[in-house]
């Protein structure tokens, strides 16, 4: 009898052994990040009781559709998936599992890109702006320079907000336009000693704001209040879109079609239908690809949209995992998209991928 009850503990103590191996490879981490389909917000609508677009100084027209801009819920860059994570991930067609690399650059921590995307969505609204009024015949006016992004902790940070524009600094008035504006931002910081205070007088949603913030040095060894500025064409009317915690510049397009349906007269550029989309866009028009297509697809369907407008260059990826029920439509620009809505309205297929 001792013979067989030592292979029956050495049998146990094997089985033991290899479930810790096993837990083990299961949580080892791996350099991936996980993607799932995100929440999507309707252009023509509100989100948390403000208005996604905001038009004053000319007259807007009622809606009644939606324009959906769809967005990717991304795992955080200290996020250490598990292994098993991983593998399981790759099975559900309701994620994407890829290399955190191509989300998240090496040597670029969570607030520098978390800055990026909030300069690249601030970007984008500007270009929506541009190449929406551009489409109506609106010219620009003018040119200002507006706060596109405060880092976190920095001197500024609490004190100056996206979206500001700032009219002067120190006394001095900004004035430039162009790239001549932002250098002008740049070196009227600049003049003040590191560690000094600087008075920035901005225009702030309509109104006046003086705002005093300190300064650091940076990496030349200047002051700097830690802001990205940017140059924005003005128009005789304004055009204000405003949605927090959303970045990455891929709801361009959306933007624009929000824009124009509230001012087109008579409205209503959908035909009342629930229609999805993204893809970047540039101050002409022209539509460019984003990242994670697949899930962006799947949110728009959960959340009601039979018409998915897909930017031609992700047409593909978007084809291998379309939810039923989802009429995908192709396009390379914002007349197309105008083009696809207007064949909608009239009963007509537009192209499709």
């Amino acid at each position: 009898m001792p013979k067989p009850r030592r292979r029956t503990v050495t049998l146990t103590l094997s089985g033991v052994l290899l479930a810790a191996f096993g837990l083990g490879v299961y949580f080892q981490p791996v350099p991936y990040a996980e993607m799932t389909p995100g929440p999507t917000f309707d252009t023509l609508g509100s989100y948390q009781g403000t208005p996604l677009i905001t038009i004053s100084g000319h007259s807007t027209s009622s809606t009644h559709g939606q324009l959906r801009m769809v967005t990717v819920g991304v795992s955080n860059q200290d996020y250490q998936m598990p292994l098993g994570t991983a593998l399981l991930g790759w099975l559900n067609t309701d994620q994407a599992i890829v290399p955190k690399e191509t989300i998240y650059p090496p040597d670029t921590t969570q607030q520098q890109s978390d800055q990026q995307n909030a300069i690249e969505f601030s970007d984008s609204q500007n270009s929506a702006i541009s190449a929406a009024l551009s489409s109506l015949g609106v010219k620009p006016d003018g040119t200002e320079v507006v706060v596109a992004a405060v880092n976190a902790g920095a001197p500024a940070d609490g004190k100056l907000d996206g979206g500001d524009v700032i009219q002067s600094i120190n006394g001095t008035p900004i004035t430039a336009t162009g790239q001549a504006g932002l250098q002008q931002v740049t070196t009227a910081v600049e003049q003040v000693t590191p560690g000094q205070n600087v008075t920035f007088e901005v225009d702030r949603a309509g109104k006046k704001e003086t705002v005093v913030t300190g300064t650091t040095k940076n990496a030349q060894g200047k002051a700097a209040v830690g802001i990205a500025v940017e140059s924005e064409s003005t128009y005789p009317f304004t055009v204000d879109i405003q949605l927090n915690g959303v970045g990455g510049p891929s709801a361009g397009m959306m933007f624009a079609l929000g824009i124009i349906d509230k001012l087109t007269p008579g409205g209503d550029i959908t035909g009342g239908r629930v229609v999805a989309g993204t893809g970047t866009i540039d101050a002409s028009g022209n539509v460019g690809a984003i990242g994670g297509i697949q899930m962006k697809t799947i949110a728009a369907r959960r959340d009601g949209a039979t018409v998915f407008l897909a930017p031609a260059d992700n047409c593909a990826d978007a084809k291998a995992n379309v939810p039923a029920g989802l009429e995908l439509v192709k396009v390379s620009t914002l007349q197309d998209a105008l083009n696809a809505l207007a064949d909608l309205r009239d009963g007509k297929i537009p192209p499709g991928c």
